[in-house]
């Protein structure tokens, strides 16, 4: 432990000394999600009118950079993401981010492949007793960053939990470059969105094709917590977890005794998972919990280990449905908004579960900045849109209205299929437009 402790001191610096080793044109990473290194980042912000060709790269930045903040004009930093939230998406509207495009499970081995970093500027739990620092609520594509760095610098936040593995959750002191100790700030927090009635219409739909024994991957907003609320209201029983992201309702279900774990093939008792972020009960929990699983993505959501798990059921949201089947669940036309992240992972893996479903929700209609309502179901996608699931992959999708499930149907009952689940408003017209592209046989229509 003394000798620990001595190795701690030696490379104990400074956040200002940390942002020192950046130099023009290097390549450097932040930690994920909600691990963003926020000392490190300030100090950085404070010299890059210095330096120029900066590449930065992250998974799902959950704050503004301040090194961004600090150079308006792109003159200096060049920001990337391989996944879009909210931060991502508004820097990318003024021109000062880009998305990477990536299949989620992928992400380590093109990482391996393809990319070298100059540092990695990772947030961490505290160092524990044998020397390991934790990645606490992101392990993602961390691992393979810092097998791809030539300086890994670990940021200390006593607010990050302590997760337990899986794989690849903690990095050993001796592989570590440099240590800061940060603010201490608390981590950014997702407030649970309450469902709307329709949320709770289409989640009473996938509620259907749930049975006990099943293993579920869930996501984060209203619809998600509307089928954790209906589960934990339910008579089901030893539902089983994997997940890319781990949310509040996962705790929720867990805490209603609705998730056991016994029935899985792998990791069985575990919560799977690659990520975490929600509200300080997720927090709370994760930290040494040993019902809990952190593994690298490219375990969680390679689609060969979903499939392992028999009644996989992988539910995901959409954006947009052609009739032809495409789904668009990351932009609306040329605007990016989300990532494919694992959408495609999972509803690939889903289908080679024994028992598994893969299912794609959304409300049948939105309304746009005029007050104008508008399908969700349509023709042809938007010009420019993003197709995250080929049509080929589809396989259940669940509106308000009812359930389509596609898989070996033809062009027409395909489009005969969604056109039931589609808003009763806008059928006629999406008979008609069918009717013209040649995939509808009004004959075949069922009254």
């Amino acid at each position: 432990m003394m000798v620990l402790k001595e190795e701690y001191r030696n490379k104990l610096i400074s956040a200002e000394n940390a942002a020192s080793f950046v130099k023009s044109g290097d390549n450097i990473f932040y930690g994920e999600f909600a691990l963003f290194p926020e000392a490190i980042d300030e100090a950085l912000s404070k010299k890059i009118g210095g330096l120029h060709s900066v590449n930065l790269k992250s998974v799902c930045f959950t704050r503004v950079p301040k090194v961004v903040e600090a150079d308006p004009g792109r003159n200096h930093v060049i920001m990337n993401d391989w996944h879009f939230g909210t931060v991502s998406r508004r820097l990318h509207d003024d021109n000062l981010c880009n998305y990477i495009p990536i299949t989620y499970h992928q992400g380590p081995r093109i990482v391996k492949k393809y990319h070298e970093y100059d540092a990695a500027f990772i947030t961490v739990a505290p160092m524990d007793a044998r020397g390991y620092f934790n990645f606490g609520l992101a392990n993602s594509i961390t691992g393979a960053v810092i097998s791809k760095s030539e300086k890994v610098i670990v940021e200390v936040n006593e607010n990050v939990p302590y997760c337990m593995g899986g794989n690849q959750e903690s990095i050993h002191i001796s592989r570590v470059t440099n240590i800061v100790e940060g603010r201490n700030l608390p981590l950014i927090e997702l407030p649970a969105q309450p469902p709307t009635e329709i949320n709770k219409k289409v989640a009473a739909n996938i509620l259907k094709e749930i049975d006990d024994g099943s293993c579920l991957q869930l996501g984060i907003g209203g619809l998600p917590n509307a089928i954790g609320a209906m589960i934990a209201e339910s008579g089901l029983k030893d539902l089983g977890i994997h997940t890319e992201m781990l949310v509040d309702s996962c705790v929720d279900l867990y805490m209603a005794e609705k998730v056991t774990g016994r029935k899985k093939f792998i990791d069985t008792y575990k919560m799977t998972y690659t990520f975490a972020m929600g509200t300080r009960k997720l927090y709370d929990f994760l930290h040494q919990n040993p019902t809990c699983a952190s593994y690298p993505v490219n375990y969680v959501n390679d689609p060969r280990i979903i499939a392992l798990n028999q009644k996989m059921i992988a539910i995901n949201n959409a954006m947009e449905i052609d009739l032809f089947s495409q789904v668009c669940s990351e932009s609306a036309g040329i605007a990016q908004k989300t990532g494919t992240g694992g959408q495609l992972d999972f509803i690939f893996g889903a289908f080679y579960s024994k028992g598994g479903k893969g299912i794609i929700s959304l409300s049948s209609t939105y309304t746009d900045r005029d007050g104008t309502l508008k399908s969700r179901i349509v023709p042809v996608l938007q010009p420019g849109s993003i197709v995250t699931l080929p049509r080929s992959i589809v396989h259940y999708v669940v509106t308000e209205f009812g359930t389509a499930q596609l898989k070996g149907k033809s062009t027409w009952e395909r489009a005969e299929s969604l056109i039931e689940i589609a808003h009763p408003d806008f059928r006629e017209d999406l008979i008609r437009e069918a009717d013209g592209m040649k995939i509808w046989v009004r004959t075949n229509r069922r009254d």
